[in-house]
């Protein structure tokens, strides 16, 4: 088993590792997308991170912004996994029951668009 340390790792391979990504593929193609920054700064998947960094990413339209608290280059545990990070991510929005137009209604006037765009909080 790979125990978290302190070096520096590869900023695709961490966030592969602390299981925010599925696969190694799409957290390189994350960071490629500029949808990864290190202490906010988009950065290329070679970046190397270290303990103190702060890790925010974008993804499955939610912000998660992590503190590196350690390092770790292979894939772990969902436990140890959560030990090498500190989630200082913003709280997901309720799911609430969102209105839904009637089907045919056509499209939306502006007023209507204003409306739900002001609901949705935009």
């Amino acid at each position: 088993m790979t125990q978290p340390d302190g070096r520096p790792v590869r900023v695709d391979a961490w966030v592969w590792a602390v299981r925010v990504f599925k696969t190694r593929s799409e957290a390189a193609e994350a960071v490629r997308a500029g949808h990864v920054k290190v202490n906010g700064v988009a950065v290329k998947p070679a970046q190397q991170v270290v303990p103190g960094d702060r890790v925010r990413i974008w993804h499955h339209h939610r912000i998660y912004d992590l503190e590196v608290l350690a390092t770790v280059s292979k894939r772990v545990g969902a436990p140890v996994a959560r030990r090498c990070y500190a989630d200082h991510s913003p709280p997901e929005p309720p799911r609430g029951a969102m209105p839904v137009r009637d089907r045919g209604a056509g499209r939306p006037t502006k007023k209507e668009r204003r409306q739900l765009e002001k609901l949705r909080g935009r």
